[in-house]
């Protein structure tokens, strides 16, 4: 055989080996995260729910949903162990990251006001809208009306 009919299986084995290798890493990366939690530490479940770890066991975590509400999870449900600042941040709300005292209105009249200012303002600038009407027209239709007393939309008809 040449070397030009192995090459296709060569490439595909060494395709498979380098994507095994890193779903390898992922693993043992992800072992060695649960492997570091703590009791006290904020974690993120595979799930979406962010929990409080209070007991490590084997194969198993004790979290702490809410204040004092206490679940049983697999070590392999946690998805991520939590910062404690990004924990407080996202559960808590705390933001000490934020410099500024960002004030939110409760109602939608603080951003109208300022729009209905500037419309006022363009309006009172522009020159007075012409009268686009046909004065003439409409004096004609006015006259026909009492010529015959009939106004649009009367017929003779009966």
């Amino acid at each position: 055989m040449s070397i030009v009919t192995l090459l296709p299986f060569i490439v595909l084995i060494g395709a498979m080996f380098l994507m095994t290798r890193s779903a390898k890493k992922k693993q043992q990366a992800a072992a060695q995260m649960r492997n570091e939690m703590q009791p006290g530490t904020g974690v993120r479940t595979i799930g979406g729910m962010y929990a409080t770890v209070k007991e490590i066991g084997d194969e198993t975590v004790l979290l702490e949903v809410a204040p004092g509400v206490h679940a049983v999870y697999a070590k392999n449900s946690i998805g991520a162990v939590l910062e404690d600042s990004e924990y407080n941040r996202i559960v808590h709300g705390d933001d000490e990251d934020s410099d500024s005292d960002t004030v939110v209105p409760d109602d939608a009249s603080s951003l109208t006001e300022a729009a209905e200012a500037t419309e006022t303002a363009e309006v009172e600038d522009a020159a007075p809208k012409a009268d686009l009407t046909k004065k003439s027209d409409a004096a004609e239709a006015a006259t026909e009306g009492q010529k015959d007393g009939k106004t649009d939309g009367e017929t003779d008809a009966k």
